[in-house]
């Protein structure tokens, strides 16, 4: 769809499967069986309430011999009390469970840790069971509970007991076309309402490329801890947005940072600045471009950030601590910064539902001359008051002392993300010449910048010009200047020359020419037949491309495209192409305006864009004197 640069691009981007082993739809393995129970349990040792969680899984061979990766993870708020392993009915003692802390290019995660091993079903009818006993120290951290497992699911039961001095609330998500069975009966002998799901025959859930997060299509239960009575105690958990604040407060209260250190590089980055949005863009960028980032997609055992001091000496960070060093590097300048708590678009919830699932994400707001502007530091190449498709319009929980303030990220149109490229081009024999100008803003530049930078330094004008060529080398450029790119305040841009060889075919008198190089989402047409879940884009787009071509004297246009107008609410395709005295003048905007197609869209989708890939298909033809 969109350019790429041919240089890899390693990412920081982690899942649970990629830890223990990616795990493929694989039909040769069922979970034949599978039982989750959880029993909220009063720990009076602690004096606190407590979640016990056993997990059975049986695992069947259907064809031929497989090797399974298991991993479970854990962390200083979630233990793994035991794991017992069989294997065609015997324990597989054999088989040794490493516990260890996840880390990332050596770089370790002080709350995040993983229990793996490989589990062998060395024939046709092997089974193996896996069992975790894990406890839950805190029950805040108990948040979801999904129904579906790495394979097709045969029978599973979720059982969970609630005491009657536990408030707790269960909402069911995306229940719709699968096969699951509620029960709810009173345990007189332990005072506790015990809540039973039964579900058959669950297959693996599609898991697509630019597909929606699980919380939108997976079966699951999100699980709303409240408040307990114990023995006369209350304890209050989440009843209200106010109450999940008031935590989150009390964990950001206690961080002893070092103030000198930070006032010191505060004022090293903004030395010689005066303008007072000029200090906090600089103080926005330098975050943007010294700190690395480092997460954990949906791991919600770390709420509480680092100092900023360690964030600034270590170099790297993740979201919690990045957004708290941009925070503490603006105060100590005497700006009104504040932590904020936000869900990306990857989750489906919000606010409206008080729990840690609520939130995967956090980022700095700066109230400045009476307007909020937020400063997410871990998009790197985006610039001041520019926002990322992720957290656009989502809600956003920022500090405001005791109290909280609850609002919502701006939501921006495509116009933010603008990619421009204008031609001035003659034909010179079989090639097209001439001079080039590009410009990239908002996501648009930060795509660009985001694939430069991951390119060594020696290499990357080169890198950047077969990005520029779409790594064609009859696309050759010279004369290559460009914006200054460490500058995400202002748009990035390229102007070169250019020589386009064989762009133009010759034949007698008639002279054949694509037009359009670029044929931007020119093949962008969905498999209705293969692809199931709806499919997100990564952000709006607005592609604007215009192409001059000088015609020899005494050309004429003989046959071209016929200009093409599609116009509804979610995309805009508008393509002219007039012959002008002694220019053939191409103009070109695509606009994606909403960046997430449904599938009930897809038909519609592909009749338009057909006629795209047909418009591309067609060449001008000239006949010359």
């Amino acid at each position: 769809m969109k350019r790429k640069f041919t240089a890899a691009i390693a990412g920081i981007f982690v899942c649970l499967t990629a830890m223990a082993g990616t795990v493929e739809k694989d039909t040769n393995v069922v979970v034949s069986y599978a039982k989750d129970e959880y029993i909220f349990n009063f720990n009076k040792k602690s004096n606190k309430v407590e979640v016990k969680q056993v997990q059975t899984v049986k695992y069947l061979a259907n064809n031929s011999r497989a090797i399974l990766p298991i991993g479970e993870t854990y962390s200083d708020n979630i233990f793994i009390d035991d794991v017992n392993i069989k294997v065609d009915g015997s324990k597989a003692k054999y088989i040794q469970p490493k516990f260890e802390y996840y880390s990332q290019d050596d770089v370790f995660f002080s709350d995040l840790h993983i229990c793996y091993f490989n589990l062998p079903l060395d024939k046709k009818g092997s089974t193996a069971e896996v069992t975790f006993e894990k406890t839950y120290a805190d029950p805040r951290y108990f948040c979801q509970i999904f129904f579906d497992e790495p394979y097709n699911v045969r029978y599973k039961e979720v059982k969970i007991t609630v005491p009657k001095w536990m408030k707790v609330a269960f909402k069911e998500l995306n229940f719709t076309g699968y096969s699951i069975k509620k029960s709810q009966e009173y345990d007189s002998k332990n005072d506790a309402d015990v809540f039973t799901y039964e579900i058959t025959n669950l297959s693996l859930p599609q898991k697509e490329s630019h597909g929606p997060g699980a919380s939108y299509t997976h079966p699951h239960l999100l699980a709303l801890i409240q408040s307990a009575v114990y023995a006369g105690k209350k304890i209050t958990y989440f009843n209200t947005v106010a109450d999940q604040y008031a935590w989150y407060r009390e964990l950001v209260k206690g961080i002893d940072n070092d103030k000198t250190i930070l006032k010191e590089k505060a004022e090293e980055i903004t030395n010689g600045i005066t303008a007072d949005v000029d200090k906090i863009k600089a103080v926005f960028y330098w975050v943007q471009n010294n700190i690395r980032y480092l997460a954990f997609e949906d791991g919600i055992a770390g709420f509480r950030p680092d100092k900023a001091h360690e964030v600034l000496r270590k170099k790297y960070g993740d979201c919690k601590g990045m957004a708290h060093l941009t925070k503490e590097l603006l105060v100590s300048l005497g700006f009104d910064a504040r932590l904020c708590w936000i869900g990306t678009n990857h989750i489906a919830y919000d606010y409206s539902t008080p729990s840690l699932c609520v939130d995967n994400h956090m980022i700095c707001a700066l109230v400045f001359q009476g307007k909020t502007y937020f400063l997410d530091a871990t998009e790197k190449y985006i610039g001041f008051n520019e926002y990322a498709e992720r957290i656009q319009g989502r809600q956003v929980l920022f500090e405001n002392g005791e109290k909280y303030t609850l609002t919502h990220v701006p939501s921006t149109t495509y116009q933010q993300n603008k990619d421009y490229e204008k031609r001035v081009l003659s034909i010179d024999g079989t090639n097209l010449k001439g001079t080039v100008e590009q410009e990239w803003q908002g996501e648009e530049k930060e795509h660009l910048l985001s694939q430069l930078y991951n390119v060594k330094k020696e290499n990357a004008k080169e890198a950047f010009k077969k990005f520029l060529a779409s790594s064609n080398m009859d696309y050759a450029i010279t004369d290559l200047t460009t914006s200054d790119l460490v500058d995400f305040d202002k748009n990035t841009w390229a102007k070169y020359s250019l020589n386009h060889k064989n762009a133009v075919s010759a034949f007698g008198k008639e002279l054949y020419i694509d037009i359009d190089y670029r044929k931007d989402f020119g093949n962008f047409i969905f498999d209705t037949a293969e692809r199931k879940t709806d499919y997100w884009m990564s952000f709006k787009f607005n592609v604007e491309q215009e192409t001059q071509i000088n015609l020899p004297a005494g050309a004429k246009v003989t046959s071209q495209p016929q200009n093409l107008l599609i116009k509804n609410d979610d995309y805009e395709i508008n393509i002219t192409l007039t012959e002008q005295p002694g220019k053939l003048v191409y103009k070109k905007n695509i606009i994606i305006k909403n960046p997430r197609i449904p599938v009930s869209k897809f038909e519609q989708w592909n009749k338009d864009f057909k006629k795209l890939k047909d418009f591309y298909a067609e060449q001008v033809v000239l006949t010359t004197a």
